[in-house]
């Protein structure tokens, strides 16, 4: 398997996904994000923002009934789920070991905002750990 070149955001969908983190911190954020594959390219066409059920700092959990209404609402509007997202409140955005070990069997980008140092990364687990840049158009 090959990542994809970059995850592309719009401004929009980044000042939604910042919004988000700043509402629920000191607690993780978390999202499901949907689009498609251009040219290698992950797009983001939209954001369905869901809630952490762990109310933690540290990690994220959706509930599954959140999870089943992403993808029926991606469905219902042709896309495809395409990554994940979710923020670091306190902390750099680099996969925790909880993380990585959900990444292997989620096998989409993991794009993570950091609240502490105001950006964003993203992250594939292709055999390893991959970086995948960000692209805010």
């Amino acid at each position: 398997m090959t990542g994809p070149k970059l995850v592309i955001l719009s401004k929009l969908q980044v000042q939604i996904l910042v919004n988000h983190a700043r509402e629920t911190a000191p607690n993780e954020s978390c999202a499901i994000l949907f689009g498609g594959t251009t040219d290698g390219n992950i797009l983001v066409e939209d954001v369905f923002l869901t809630k952490n059920i762990e109310d933690s700092p540290v990690n994220f959990t959706i509930a599954p009934e959140e999870l089943i209404s992403a993808y029926s609402a991606a469905e219902k509007k042709k896309l495809e789920v395409i990554g994940i997202f979710h923020s670091h409140p306190d902390s750099v955005a680099y996969p925790s070991s909880t993380d990585k070990k959900y990444m292997e069997i989620n096998p989409v980008p993991w794009v993570i905002f950091s609240n502490q140092n105001n950006e964003f990364k993203a992250y594939i687990y292709d055999s390893g750990l991959v970086p995948v840049p960000v692209k805010i158009s």
